[in-house]
């Protein structure tokens, strides 16, 4: 229960209404008007809180929960960091199975709030019993008195977006969006709040992100699943080796590709042009903004709608680490590393 006084009974009153901001210097030559749903605003730091806080409480009303109970989860990170951050306040013992692809940084944060971890090959198929959808069915299996959540092909994962997160951008454009680009990981987020904005206004358009690697755009164009699409790619939280049945195709009207070199400048860029300290996938989400802005999406009118899933702090030992940047090759004459900036004083 939120009160008048903006005092809160606990940190899960603070999940949700998060701000829209307006994008200025990273845009400012672009066509339109840019906004950024700003999830890190959550107070998990990531859009996961919204599904995490939904999926347990409707779990509780219908009894698959009771006290005590262990709650299991595949993550990449930052799920399983809102699920441990509700199952501290609701008490639940919270098991993980994590892929190795996550960064240290968010490991760690999972260890520090009271999850048990267990970090599963990150390139191996869904169906191998050492990926981390496997490692979690069989925990799942071996804990008594265990809920496995599933965000994959759950769908109470497209209906926190549908209820929460497609109102809020409705209402804080006042229903003038034109534009919704998101990235698409299990596809709860976009499914959800397109499927409520398209109730709204059947014309807004709505844009996936998709990585080099995943299979998620082919199989929105062809419904065909190509396994050929699948190679290793580095950012978390963004596409797919299999289709998970969280994402509603029907409610995207197309996809769009972004290389995970391009992904982390871009992050780093909104960092200087916006000071807003954002995630991969938020790098990601505007890398494809800035692709699509090159091929003439948008016209003046038009007000676009950029959710930007989490923050920055997850990923120093990544993009934010210019070692790690210069380990992936990712440095060259156009982006030099920002370690030029550093000055030591000896």
């Amino acid at each position: 229960m939120k009160h008048n006084n903006q005092v809160f009974d606990n940190v899960l009153d603070l999940v949700g209404n998060t701000p829209l901001i307006r994008l200025n210097k990273i845009t400012s030559k672009f066509k339109g008007n840019f906004f950024a749903k700003v999830e890190a605003f959550n107070p998990g730091h990531s859009s996961k809180d919204r599904i995490a806080l939904h999926i347990i409480e409707e779990a509780e009303r219908k009894g698959i929960l009771n006290p005590g109970d262990t709650i299991i989860e595949t993550t990449s990170g930052n799920t399983g960091f809102s699920i441990a951050m509700v199952s501290i306040i609701k008490g639940y013992e919270c098991v993980l199975a994590v892929s190795s692809k996550s960064s240290a940084d968010k490991i760690d944060m999972l260890k520090t709030m009271g999850a048990k971890v267990y970090v599963c090959p990150a390139h191996v198929s869904a169906d191998d019993s050492r990926s981390y959808y496997q490692v979690a069915k069989r925990l799942h299996e071996e804990i008594k008195g265990s809920v496995y959540i599933n965000q994959y092909f759950n769908d109470l994962n497209i209906d926190a977006h549908y209820q929460y997160t497609g109102p809020e951008i409705w209402n804080q454009t006042e229903g003038k969006i034109t534009h919704l680009i998101a990235c698409s990981g299990t596809g709860g987020t976009i499914s959800g709040t397109a499927k409520y904005l398209k109730e709204q206004n059947p014309n807004i358009k709505v844009i996936g992100v998709d990585a080099f690697g995943s299979v998620i755009k082919k199989y929105h164009e062809t419904r065909e699943f190509d396994e050929k699409e699948i190679y290793p790619y580095r950012i978390e939280g963004l596409g797919k080796n299999l289709i998970p049945t969280a994402t509603d195709f029907d409610a995207i009207d197309k996809f769009v590709k972004v290389t995970d070199e391009e992904s982390a400048h871009t992050a780093r860029l909104i960092a200087k042009t916006e000071g807003l300290f954002v995630g991969y996938t938020s790098g990601a989400a505007m890398q494809a903004v800035i692709q699509l802005e090159e091929a003439g999406e948008f016209s003046k009118k038009d007000n676009i709608v950029i959710i930007f899933p989490d923050h920055g702090s997850r990923y120093m030992s990544k993009i934010y680490s210019d070692k790690w940047m210069n380990d992936q090759g990712f440095f060259d004459s156009i982006n030099e590393a920002a370690a030029k900036t550093i000055q030591y004083i000896k």
